[in-house]
């Protein structure tokens, strides 16, 4: 449990993800119309909302697998050191990829993901992540589609946690410490 007390401040509402989920699903639908099947990788833990929601809406013959990845464990800011701590199922040479990204932040786990990844030989590989901090940026990497693009600040909510707490939230929040 978190030490020091919070709030949690609404900054994008659920009915605006969902918006724009259907947004992103009819442009990623367009991009992969020619694929025999899409294979949905979503990194895991944050990204399990955000993914379940999109392939619903998506118009494509899926499958969906899932990588777990992380450089913040239970603190607020990133390692820098990424750890792969659940692999995929499948194999995904000359296969269709999106990688599902809750958030990108420095942008390392998003790096270090695609090099494993690509490493594959996927047919295809793009990336699609709910949210972005473009001023956080440390890696030379942007997201193929991005959901919302928001300022430096600590979120919680649909899928994203602070040490494991308010993933369950239906909108993402700003943490705000009230002391």
């Amino acid at each position: 449990m978190p030490k020091r007390p919070y709030v949690i401040d609404q900054m994008i509402s659920a009915k605006s993800i969902a918006a724009r989920i259907e947004e992103l699903s009819r442009e990623i639908s367009h991009e992969y119309a020619d694929t025999d099947k899409l294979v949905v990788v979503g990194l895991l833990r944050g990204s399990f909302v955000f993914i379940a929601d999109l392939v619903r809406e998506l118009d494509l013959p899926v499958e969906v697998d899932f990588l777990e990845a992380s450089s913040y464990g239970n603190a607020m800011e990133s390692s820098r050191e990424v750890r792969i701590f659940k692999d995929l199922r499948g194999e995904i040479e000359g296969r269709d990829v999106l990688v599902v990204e809750d958030i990108v932040d420095t942008g390392h786990t998003l790096t270090h993901v695609l090099h494993v990844l690509e490493s594959r030989n996927p047919a295809k590989l793009k990336t699609i992540a709910l949210l972005d901090k473009p001023s956080r940026r440390e890696a030379d990497i942007t997201a193929d589609w991005i959901g919302f693009s928001i300022p430096d600040e600590f979120v919680v909510g649909y899928g994203i946690d602070f040490a494991q707490r308010n993933r369950n939230l239906p909108y993402i929040g700003k943490v705000r410490f009230t002391e």
